[in-house]
C-alpha cells in the first residue's frame, strides 16, 4: 500500500515535477520561465533533471504570484527583478557603511568607559 507521499523539509531540494505540482502548474511552464528569467537557474544532473534550490523555488513561488495573482506581465516581471539585483550592491555598501560606523561607536564607547 502506498500512502500520501512525506513532505519534504523547507531546505530539500525540489524536482521540477514536486514544484509544478506543489503550484498546479505544467512542467513545461517552469522551463519557459528559465528561459524568460535568468535568475532562475535550478541544478541539472544526470540525465538533465532539474533540481530547485530552497532560492530558486522561492523564486518561482514569487514569479508565480506576480503572473497570476498581481497581474504582472512577464516583461513587468522580468524589469522588477533586474531593478532589484541593480539595487542590491547599493544595499550592500550601505550595510557595509553602518557596521564601520557601529564599530567605531562601539570603539568610542569602550574609550570613554575607561
Amino acid at each position: 500500500m502506498t500512502g500520501p507521499e512525506p513532505t519534504k523539509a523547507s531546505g530539500a531540494f525540489r524536482t521540477i515535477g514536486e514544484l509544478a505540482q506543489e503550484l498546479n502548474l505544467p512542467q513545461h511552464r517552469l522551463r519557459y520561465w528559465e528561459t524568460r528569467f535568468p535568475q532562475l537557474r535550478p541544478l541539472q544532473r544526470a540525465g538533465q533533471r532539474r533540481y530547485y534550490r530552497p532560492e530558486d523555488a522561492a523564486l518561482v513561488r514569487r514569479i508565480h504570484r506576480l503572473l497570476n495573482k498581481e497581474g504582472y506581465t512577464i516583461r513587468g516581471v522580468q524589469q522588477l527583478l533586474k531593478t532589484e539585483r541593480q539595487e542590491k550592491p547599493v544595499e550592500q555598501d550601505a550595510m557595509a557603511a553602518i557596521r564601520t560606523i557601529r564599530s567605531r561607536l562601539f570603539d568610542a564607547l569602550q574609550a570613554d568607559s575607561r
